[in-house]
Formats: structure tokens, C-alpha cells, sequence
């Protein structure tokens, strides 16, 4: 035996030291305090992760090379490198300043940007990793640095203290092997949550007692699940085999979560550094790209075709000029001698003409794009009316890159349960045994009653005393509340009005209330008992033996507990549709009815039910459930098999009825986005008739809305069901197609009102359409159920599963046209969803906030969605739609009046503007404004933007970016190029412009159409501004100031470092002409004059419209009631 035993322990040795590796195995072994298990004569040291924690992307090293290369990994970055390498290398018209010192500023600022965010992580990391710990070493405490824990470390936390890294509980300060932790860093949620230690280490108190520990655990490999973990503990006796105890989530504190209310805790390393759960859980979420990139990406083709176009024309006109030799070649040079390697000569030329020509491609537009998005970002953070404070929160912004998204929205997929509605539950009545109770005057007088709730002789009856207390004990049992001691932390609660419940779910707090209206109180679990309070104010004990925790698969859980009697029940609560298949079928119609009369009523409802269990019946069941909870591999599966077995054949008790209240301002909030032309669907959990209710009180569904229904009651049989899915998808297709049509017919009349549909379907439904037996029917099937619900003015998927939610969400942003998708949600089955759609919203609810951790944007409440979407969606979408258009328009002015003088100079490739004209355009002269403008700018009041929501519409289908507003901008463009240089070009024909006679040269020209072009595209910015600040003055009269002042200034002295004073008092001297500064103002004015033209045109068209729109809504109004009353009177009498 005892070579077998040192096998088996070199065996586990070996796999510990291959765990550090993910791939190789899927458990690692933990050795407690690093310590062998008795009998074994090996021990190979642990390799695992250091407990060092590195959250910065860059080292002092690696910086400079990393950051380049992810930088020049955008294509604009990576072109405008190749233009300043053709530079440099290749004999270019203009120097390699030109485009060198805007991408170095393009690099540089992004880089600061980086590298001061990176430097921010640093300083944090090291924070954490240079904090002093605790660790058992020999049985005494020795005092460490947080990052040299090891795998196997025992380690002591003492409280209001954060856990150093991922530790299994051995012991706590409390006699009961307790502790309560908050998670608020790690998933915001600010109760506390209780953790528990295994039995058999629970009482150890002592350093020496912890150190003295011998056991092993075995555990799953490092994953990101925060609530999920499996495991066991080997516990090693003097003499015994060693024990086994299984090891889930309740006993894994994990790194972040801060101890509260217990003086110290020991725990034992499994995951550490970068293998925390934490640490895993910062990886970045996958990147989402907005309308605005790609539509910025297709006008960079078209600009890119336009640069090699003007390349490819310069280039062969070039070589048609020098085919004519008296055009070539003057009588007073040299003659040149041809070059021999023609097509070498040829392609430096195309590419001489590529770089003098560059500029039309707008680099620096990334940098202000960025900087708007991140600027911008702060409006929705800094919104008062998106501030909570009983919380003290606002909004936040977890990605500012999808800010112009908002404005683009389609399709908004919502969560119900705390998201339409308030998650605050309020227990408001239960039937027993098909009688119904309602707490407003328990058990004297039933406070009225359902017709459906069953036979009239129940109807102002109660049911059998035991039964009664049979149900209140069992709401009192079957949960996971826990009581909160933070009020009362010296003395046990005895006082209702003290006590605080604390549970994950407010359905469960809701119901233990319920029980207390009743006579029945939860006042607490010491160690494995449970203690309740009867109506006789004696407190009754019962043995917990088992908890079948809650999952959204099985929709229910399950307690087993022993009676004070000594017999042993098996208690379970949950969805109607999960219980009552499962029991046996005495009350169940009534009950039945009673649930269907509250769903309808919009509540909440729960059934519950019994099993009385037999001793032997219970061993089985006992060794079943620790068989499953030790397995390592597929526990969950395991489990859920063991508990389907567990929950058969119960008897149903009764049922339970929970308020869940809607949101302030949710049906407004609806109606607004509705009027927007967004599309609603709501995706939830709950059963159709309390999913259908809340639909209508949040004004989803209408009165008038004519609901078609696509459920298991629909459907009918189980032999038929796709054929009768098919059928109903064909007749609800008709059905629309023929709406459609008779609304076409008629819209000429407008008194004629649109007929609305609805669309219900429930998980099991959708299944069968997403996933049908027959594979050739699936894409029929999605193709009709698709159709069918973009002709509906609302959809409601209820019974969903999370990643139902998630499929329905991707096949509709898949479908043609590519609709923008919005999801918001506020809980953890959200999340699947929200990361699906191309805007995901976290509400900071009462779920937790897994929610809001992997959202795009978090809110406080469901209300401040509408101004979300509807105010800063369509002004930012507005703003950065101008900024990109208006990028592309200005490097069009300034680029096409250089490819202009190429005709005129002989293709020569002689630059129009100075070298310090070329690379200021875009960094200095013209960059504030647009950004001042892109983050300031309201075209619509927000006041008007909150009240008239179809003003959302014009902005629908990316309308400002599409092909049509595009080309106006580049005819706009084209059409001021071609008068600032024919403009120019007139003036400066007359040589003398001077009054001492002086000749105007070249820079002089360019100078005068660069001065032009800079005070007319900034001019145009002024005209285009609706909403004045002191910040747009400043930036725009600014702007034109300092282009005045630096040209005085770089012409007004001699520099040193340049060669060639060609700009030495160009600009001053040019200004002494007064023709010039006619000039100046003429072409500005005739330059502008189309747009103004265009722009007053518009705003006549607009205010006739509205006026129209105005007079015939009043007469409608004066109307439409004769006409109503005619066609009444009419249809009476046929």
C-alpha cells in the first residue's frame, strides 16, 4: 500500500506542477501552507502565477516600438508614413516638414495620450502590489508585500481589509464559520454577501491551529465567471482517510471584495496575479465600430481615388508638355539630356505629384474625431438630469467611441424586471390550497377575490390551520436571506422594525416580508440551522441539510430541512410553468387559476410546493447531491441531473402574488422613442400574461393594438408544432401584408388611423424558429418571423433565456439594411445581449452591477434613456456628421487650387502654398473651430429636442453621412477651389499691384488664395453655427487672428535655418495693395453665396412646412369628431 500511496502523491505532484500551464490539465492541486499530505516522501515545488498584478500595456522598454506600431496600424497613419518616406527619399516639390511634423503631432498627442493612461496603471499596480499583507508561515504570522504571495499561502484578512487574491475560506473569527464580504469593486454590488468555511477548518482560530492545517484542494483552472467555481478539499487526518468536501462559490473570496462585519478570516491562495478572477475580468470587450468610421472609411476611397486621379493626370500631361520641345525646353537653358530609364523617371514623378497633392486626405480628422468623442462624452456624465441622488450617481460611459451611435438607434431591446419596472417588490397577496389570502386584513376577511379563483365555496373560505402554517413555514425556509447585523452588531435582533434582510434577489426578501404579515418570522441561521419565529412568538429550529440552489434553466429552488420533529422535507418554489409539471395534481387547477388571475393583474408569481421525504429515500438523495458536488468536471450538468430526480412528485401548497411597480416616466419614455420611429421589444424572463400586462401599462401595446401570438398555447400539439408554427407564420405574414396595403389605399384620407400590431413569442416558440428539426424550414421560418416583426409596432419575447435574448438581438442586427440595435438590461442575464447589440445600456440596478460593468453607457434609470438617445444621441450624431464633412470640404478647397497651378506651371510640380502654409493648415489654423464647434454646437435646442421626438427621424439611416449630403459638400468644395484660384488668378494678372509698382510674384498668389481659403472655411463655420458661446468666438476669431499674426511674424523675419527667404515680408507687402483686399472680401462673399442661398432656401421650406403642418393639425382637430360621429350615425343605421 504504502508505494501505491507514494505513487499516487507523486502522481498529484506532478500534475501541480504541470496546472501553471492552461492547456495542459484542467484542475491544478493546492497544496495548504505547502504541505505535503502525510505518507508521501516527495514534493515538487508549485510553479503558478506570482501574485503580481500588471494591468499597464507598456514597460519604459517597450513603449516607443509597441506604441509605433499599434499607431501605424490605421491606415491614415501608416499612408501619411509612406508619403513622408517618398519625401525624403525621392526629389519631392515640398519638403518632408510638409506631412512629417502633422503625423508626428498626430503620433505624438496620441501617444502622450497612451502613455499617460498607461502611467496612471502603473502607479496603481504598484499601489496594490507593495501593500502589506499577512501570511502563516510555520505557524507564526509573518508580514509580507501583497505581490510575493504564492499559490498555497495561508493567508489572514482582517476586517474592512480588500482580499489580496482569490482565497479558499479555512476559518473566520465567528463561531458559525461565517463571513460578509461587499463585491461593490467587482461587480457594484454594495450588500454584503455571505461566504462560508468548510466544516471540518471552521473552528480553527489560532495562527498555530491554521498552520498546523493538512489538506489538499483540487480546483478548475483560472476562468473570468465571477460566480462560478468548482472544487474540492482534501482534509488529512492523524489516522484517518483523508475527507473530502466540495467546494463551490459560496467558499471563494475573491481578490477586490473587501471583508466587513467579522474581525479576521484565514484563507488559502488558489488564484493569484494575473490568474485572479478579477485580473481576468479586465480584459478588453470586443471592439464595436460605429456608422460614422465607415462612413468615414468610404469617403476616404473616394478621396483616395481623387488624389490618384490628379497624380495620374499631372503625371501624363507632364510628358505631353515635354513632348513638345519649345514648350519643354527655353532658349535661355542649357538643353537637358533625356533621361535613359523613362518609366523609372516617370513613377518618381507620380509619385512627386502624390505627395504634393497628400493633404487631401484629412490625417489630423482622427486626432479631432477622438478628441470630440472623449470630450464629448463628459456632457452625458456631467447631465444633472441624468443624476440620482439617493445614490449619488450619474451616468457613466464605459466606451465614448459609440457616442454618435446613439443618434443612429433602430431597434431598443429592453429587460423587464428592473429595467421597465422598479425591482422593488412588494408582496401583495397568496393562495392556499386554491383559497386566496390577502395580507391588508389577513386571515379575518378576504379582501376581495379573482372569479376565476375556483369554486364559490372557496371564495370567502381559508384553508386547514396546518395547511395555512405549512406554506407561511415554507416562505420562511426556501431561501437565501440572510440578516443583515450591521445595524445591530453587538446584540441579536429581536425587533421587526430592526431587522434588515439582505438577499441577491428582492423576490425572496419581498416573500419573507409576505410571511411576516402573516404571523411568520426569518430571524436568522446560526451555523446549520435555520431559525423562524412563530405567531406564538416561539422560535422553532430546523436543520438545513441541503440548498438546490436557484438557475434560470430550471427557473426554481429547492431546501431540504429536518423538522424539529425529526422528519425531513424537501421545500421548492419557483415559476408556475417549472413547478406544477412537478407535482402531484390535488388544488392544482385552482391554484392555477389564482396565478393566471394575478399575471394578468401585472404581478409577480411563484408556486410552492412539498415533499415529505423518508429516511432511506433521503440517504440516497444525500449521496447523490455530495457525489455531484465533488465532481471537478461538468458539476453544474451533474447537478442539475441529481436535482431533476430530487424534485418529483411534490404537493402543491399554494402561490404567491409580488408586485413589481413600473418606473417613473417608462411609459412616456416608450411613447417618445415610438414617436422617434425607434422600434421596442421587450425580452424577458417572465411568463406572457405578467410580461403582456406591464406591456400595456407602459404603453407598449395599445387598447387598439391587435396582438398576434406566437406561443406553446398557439402552436398546440408537440407532433405538430412546426407544422402549425408554419401555418401561423403564413397567416400573421397575410394578415400584415393585407394592414399594409388597406393603409395605402387610404392614406390619402387623413382622418384614417394606422392600424397597429403586436407580436407575443415565447422562448420555446422561437426555438423552433430558430432552431427547427427540419434544417430547409429554418430559413423560411426566420425569414417570415423576421418580416412579421418589422411590419409590428412592437414585439414581447417572453420566456427567454439569456442566450435567447442575445440570438434575437443578432439576427435582427444581421438582417438587410443593418439596423442600429440598442439593449439595456440590469442584470446579469442581460449581459449576453447587451454585448450583442451595437449599443449596449447598463441600469446601475438592484441585481448587481454586472450589467453596467459591461455596458457601453450605464444609467440610473429607465427614464433617462429617452434624453440618452433622443438629445445626446442626435447631437452628437449632428455634430461629428458636420466635423467629417467638413474636414473632407476644406482639404478639398486647400488642395485643389494646387492641382489648378500644375496647368500653369508647366507640371512642374511647384507647390502653390509655403511649406509652413501646408503643415499649419490643419494642426493650427483650422482645427479649433471645428472642434469647438463639434462639441458645442445646438443646430436643435435641447429643449426642442425633448419635446418634439420625431425631430429624430431626419437624423435616421446615417442621413447626414450618406452619398447626397457628401456630394454637396465636395460641389461646395470644388466650387470655392475653382474661385479662389480663378479669382486670384484674374487679380494677379495685373503685375503692378502695388502702388510703388513693385511686380507680385508667385508666393505672393499663393499666399492671397491661402488667405482666402482660410478666412472662407472658417467664415463658413461662423455662418453654419446656430448656438453661440464665448468658446466659439474665442476659437474662431482666434484662429483667423493668429493665421494673421504668424504670417506677419514668418515673413516679417529672416530665419537663420532656412536657406530660402522666399515668404521674407510676401504677406505684408501683399496687404499694402488695396485691390487685394477687395479681392479677399469679394471672393469670400461670392465663394459663400450658393451655400447662403442653399441654406435661406431650406430654412423657407422648413418654416412653411411646419406652418402647414400646424394649420392642418388644428383643422384636423375641428373635424375629425363631425366625421367620426357621421360614420357613426351611418354604421348604426345599416
Amino acid at each position: 500500500m504504502e508505494p501505491e500511496k507514494n505513487q499516487s502523491t507523486r502522481t498529484k505532484a506532478w500534475r501541480c506542477l504541470c496546472s501553471g500551464d492552461d492547456g495542459r490539465v484542467d484542475s491544478r492541486t493546492v497544496y495548504v501552507g505547502h504541505r505535503s499530505p502525510p505518507g508521501s516522501d516527495t514534493h515538487i515545488v508549485q510553479k503558478f502565477c506570482s501574485n503580481r498584478i500588471v494591468s499597464s500595456k507598456y514597460t519604459l522598454w517597450n513603449f516607443l516600438p509597441k506604441n509605433l506600431f499599434e499607431q501605424f496600424r490605421r491606415i491614415a497613419n501608416f499612408y501619411f508614413l509612406i508619403i513622408f518616406l517618398v519625401q525624403v527619399i525621392v526629389d519631392t516639390p515640398t519638403s518632408p516638414v510638409t506631412s512629417g511634423l502633422p503625423l508626428f503631432f498626430v503620433i505624438t498627442v496620441t501617444a502622450v495620450k497612451q502613455g499617460y493612461e498607461d502611467w496612471l496603471r502603473h502607479k496603481a499596480d504598484k499601489e496594490v502590489n507593495e501593500s502589506t499583507v499577512y501570511v502563516v508561515e510555520n505557524k507564526k504570522l509573518v508580514e509580507k508585500e501583497c505581490q510575493v504571495i504564492k499559490v498555497g499561502d495561508i493567508v489572514q484578512v482582517t476586517e474592512d481589509l480588500v482580499f489580496p487574491c482569490d482565497l479558499i475560506l479555512l476559518s473566520t473569527s465567528r463561531e458559525e464559520g461565517v463571513c460578509y464580504v461587499t463585491t461593490a469593486s467587482l461587480d457594484g454590488e454594495s450588500n454584503h454577501k455571505t461566504y462560508y468555511a468548510v466544516s471540518d477548518t471552521m473552528k480553527l482560530s489560532t495562527d498555530e491551529e491554521v498552520g498546523a492545517v493538512n489538506a489538499t484542494i483540487e480546483c478548475e483552472q483560472p476562468q473570468s465567471d465571477l460566480y462560478k467555481f468548482v472544487g474540492r478539499m482534501h482534509i488529512y487526518g492523524d489516522t484517518h482517510e483523508p475527507v473530502a468536501r466540495s467546494l463551490g462559490p459560496e467558499n471563494l473570496l475573491l481578490k477586490g471584495a473587501t471583508l466587513k462585519n467579522t474581525k479576521k478570516i484565514y484563507g488559502v491562495a488558489v488564484y493569484t496575479g494575473m490568474e485572479t478572477k478579477m485580473a481576468l475580468n479586465y480584459q478588453g470587450k470586443s471592439q464595436k465600430r460605429s456608422v460614422v468610421e465607415k462612413s468615414i472609411n468610404s469617403f476616404l476611397l473616394v478621396y483616395l481615388f481623387l488624389l490618384l486621379s490628379k497624380a495620374v493626370v499631372c503625371t501624363t500631361l507632364k510628358y505631353v508638355w515635354q513632348t513638345k520641345f519649345f514648350l519643354d525646353e527655353v532658349w535661355y537653358n542649357r538643353p537637358v539630356k533625356k533621361d535613359t530609364n523613362q518609366f523609372l523617371h516617370m513613377f518618381t514623378d507620380f509619385l512627386s505629384f502624390m505627395v504634393l497633392f497628400n493633404f487631401i486626405i484629412p490625417v489630423s480628422m482622427y486626432v479631432t474625431v477622438e478628441m470630440q468623442k472623449f470630450f464629448g462624452s463628459f456632457f452625458i456624465s456631467w447631465d444633472e438630469e441624468m443624476y440620482d441622488e439617493k445614490i449619488q450617481e450619474g451616468a457613466l460611459v464605459n466606451t465614448s467611441d459609440l457616442n454618435e451611435e446613439l443618434g443612429q438607434v433602430e431597434y431598443v431591446f429592453t429587460d423587464k424586471t428592473g429595467t421597465l419596472t422598479e425591482n422593488n417588490m412588494e408582496f401583495i397577496e397568496c393562495c392556499i390550497d386554491g383559497y386566496r389570502y390577502s395580507h391588508k386584513d389577513p386571515f379575518t376577511e378576504v379582501d376581495g377575490f379573482c372569479s376565476t379563483d375556483g369554486p364559490i365555496t372557496k371564495l370567502y373560505g381559508r384553508a386547514e390551520k396546518e395547511r395555512e402554517e405549512l406554506f407561511l413555514r415554507a416562505l420562511c425556509l426556501c431561501h437565501t436571506v440572510e440578516i443583515n447585523e450591521e445595524d445591530q452588531p453587538d446584540r441579536p435582533t429581536k425587533n421587526d422594525n430592526c431587522r434588515t434582510y439582505i438577499s441577491s434577489s428582492p423576490d425572496e426578501i419581498a416573500l419573507v416580508k409576505g410571511a411576516e404579515k402573516y404571523g411568520f418570522s426569518f430571524i436568522g441561521r446560526e451555523n446549520n440551522y435555520l431559525k423562524i419565529q412563530n405567531r406564538s412568538n416561539e422560535t422553532e429550529w430546523y436543520q438545513l441539510l441541503h440548498i438546490l440552489n436557484f438557475d434560470p434553466v430550471r427557473r426554481r429552488m429547492s431546501v431540504i430541512v429536518k423538522m424539529q420533529s425529526g422528519s425531513i422535507v424537501l421545500i421548492c418554489k419557483g415559476a408556475d410553468s417549472s413547478i406544477i409539471p412537478r407535482v402531484k395534481q390535488d388544488h392544482v387547477e385552482e391554484i392555477k387559476r389564482h396565478v393566471e388571475c394575478n399575471a394578468l393583474d401585472g404581478y409577480r408569481t411563484l408556486c410552492v410546493a412539498y415533499r415529505e421525504l423518508e429516511q432511506d429515500e433521503y440517504n440516497v438523495m444525500d449521496s447523490q447531491l455530495n457525489e455531484a458536488k465533488l465532481a471537478l468536471h461538468e458539476r453544474d450538468r451533474k447537478m442539475s441531473e441529481v436535482y431533476d430526480t430530487i424534485e418529483t412528485d411534490m404537493q402543491l401548497i399554494g402561490a404567491t402574488a409580488v408586485e413589481d411597480k413600473l418606473q417613473e416616466q417608462a411609459a412616456e419614455t416608450i411613447e417618445a422613442l415610438h414617436e422617434a420611429g425607434i422600434k421596442v421589444w421587450v425580452l424577458t424572463g417572465d411568463k406572457m400574461e405578467t410580461a403582456k400586462s406591464t406591456c400595456y401599462a407602459s404603453r407598449l401595446f395599445r387598447n387598439d393594438t391587435e396582438l398576434l401570438e406566437l406561443t406553446t398555447k398557439t402552436t398546440g400539439d408537440v407532433d405538430r408544432k412546426e407544422e402549425r408554427l408554419h401555418e401561423l407564420l403564413r397567416e400573421f405574414h397575410k394578415t400584415l401584408m393585407q394592414g399594409i396595403t388597406n393603409h395605402r389605399q387610404g392614406s390619402r384620407k387623413s382622418w384614417m388611423s394606422v392600424k397597429e400590431y403586436g407580436l407575443i413569442i415565447d422562448g420555446s416558440t422561437l426555438s423552433l424558429i430558430l432552431n427547427p428539426e427540419d434544417d430547409r424550414q429554418s430559413t423560411q421560418h426566420r425569414m417570415l418571423f423576421l418580416q412579421i416583426c418589422q411590419k409590428c409596432t412592437a414585439v414581447l419575447c417572453c420566456r427567454m433565456a439569456p442566450l435567447q435574448k442575445a440570438q434575437i438581438v443578432r439576427m435582427v442586427k444581421n438582417t438587410k439594411g443593418r439596423p442600429i440595435t440598442l439593449s439595456v438590461g440590469d442584470g446579469a442575464n442581460d449581459v449576453s445581449m447587451i454585448l450583442e447589440a451595437h449599443v449596449g445600456i447598463g441600469i446601475k440596478g438592484k441585481e448587481g452591477r454586472q450589467a453596467a460593468r459591461n455596458s457601453d453607457y450605464a444609467i440610473l434609470k429607465f427614464k433617462h434613456l429617452r434624453k440618452l438617445i433622443l438629445v445626446h444621441g442626435h447631437l452628437f450624431y449632428v455634430r461629428i456628421a458636420h466635423l467629417v464633412q467638413y474636414f473632407f470640404y476644406k482639404n478639398l478647397c486647400f488642395i485643389l487650387p494646387q492641382f489648378l497651378y500644375q496647368f500653369f506651371c508647366g507640371f512642374s510640380q511647384q507647390p502653390l502654398y509655403d511649406a509652413a502654409y501646408l503643415t499649419m493648415y490643419n494642426i493650427c489654423f483650422t482645427s479649433l473651430p471645428i472642434l469647438a464647434y463639434s462639441l458645442l454646437e445646438q443646430r436643435t435646442s435641447i429643449e426642442r429636442l425633448s419635446t418634439e421626438f420625431k425631430l429624430y427621424k431626419n437624423i435616421s439611416n446615417n442621413a447626414l453621412l450618406q452619398w447626397k449630403p457628401f456630394l454637396y459638400w465636395t460641389s461646395l468644395g470644388l466650387y470655392e477651389g475653382l474661385v479662389f484660384f480663378f479669382g486670384a488668378y484674374s487679380v494677379i494678372r495685373n503685375s503692378a499691384l502695388g502702388d510703388n509698382g513693385q511686380v507680385f510674384g508667385n508666393w505672393t498668389f499663393g499666399t492671397l488664395i491661402f488667405t482666402i481659403l482660410v478666412f472662407t472655411v472658417t467664415v463658413k463655420l461662423a455662418l453654419d453655427t446656430r448656438y453661440w458661446t464665448w468658446l466659439n468666438h474665442l476659437v474662431i476669431w482666434g484662429s483667423l487672428a493668429f493665421y494673421v499674426f504668424f504670417s506677419f511674424f514668418w515673413g516679417g523675419i529672416i530665419w537663420p535655418f532656412i536657406k530660402q527667404q522666399r515668404m521674407y515680408f510676401v504677406f505684408a507687402h501683399m496687404l499694402t495693395s488695396v485691390s487685394v483686399w477687395l479681392t479677399i472680401i469679394l471672393l469670400i462673399f461670392v465663394s459663400l453665396l450658393p451655400d447662403i442661398l442653399v441654406t435661406v432656401f431650406k430654412n423657407s421650406r422648413e418654416a412653411q412646412h411646419q406652418k402647414v403642418q400646424k394649420d392642418s393639425v388644428s383643422s384636423r382637430s375641428s373635424a375629425r369628431p363631425l366625421l367620426l360621429r357621421t360614420f357613426s350615425d351611418e354604421s348604426n343605421v345599416v
